[in-house]
Parts: structure tokens; sequence; C-alpha cells
């Protein structure tokens, strides 16, 4: 296990390069021209980058940037 420490405002710029990231992805997932394996890689890198942005962004921020399918699990509690 890895561990770092940063201040607010690496945490804030941290959290805005996450989601820039993960928009784009959301954004270029739309697109019918990209190969469905390319799309699996890119929803494998989403994966990723959430796990990340959950560690730093509020939990309101963090459901915005949830998959439907998991919002969708989680209303049923």
């Amino acid at each position: 296990m890895l561990g770092f420490i940063i201040n607010q405002k690496e945490s804030k710029e941290l959290e805005y390069l996450i989601k820039r990231e993960m928009d784009e992805i959301l954004f270029d997932l739309k697109d019918e021209r990209i190969d469905h394996v390319v799309k699996r890689s890119m929803k494998e890198r989403y994966k990723i980058l959430f796990s990340l942005f959950k560690r730093v962004a509020s939990p309101a921020e963090c459901m915005k940037y949830m998959s439907s399918d998991k919002k969708a699990s989680r209303k049923s509690y």
C-alpha cells in the first residue's frame, strides 16, 4: 500500500483533473465509431479513475460520476 500527504489545494486540483478525464471518457463512450474492444479498455480506465476520485471528492460529487447501474443498486438499499 502506498500513501501520500496532500493539502486542500492539491486535493481540489486532483479532483478537477480526474473529473476532466472521466468526462472525456464518458463523451468518447457515446461515439459509435469507437470499437467495442477500445470502449472496454476505456471503461476499465474509468473504473480506476473513479476509485481515485472517491478518495478526494465529496460523496455528492461521486454520485454524479457513478455509473447508472451502481446508482440503481445503491437506491435499492
